[in-house]
């Protein structure tokens, strides 16, 4: 067991504001595939513009 730092009266106090729920915020579930399908459309339009502006300076 590590020693603790604190004294009983302050690991109370410590434990009773983290259990307060003062700070504590509902989150929507963590969606990996959300995430990659936003990060793909963006990578594509950002593709698409510059291919487009590449298109219209001749570059292409």
């Amino acid at each position: 067991m590590p020693d603790n730092k604190l004294s009983d009266e302050d690991q109370a106090r410590v434990d009773q504001y983290l259990n307060s729920g003062v700070h504590r915020v509902e989150r929507k579930p963590f969606r990996p595939f959300l995430l990659l399908g936003v990060i793909v459309m963006v990578l594509t339009a950002l593709s698409l513009v510059s291919w487009l502006i590449a298109r219209s300076k001749g570059v292409v």
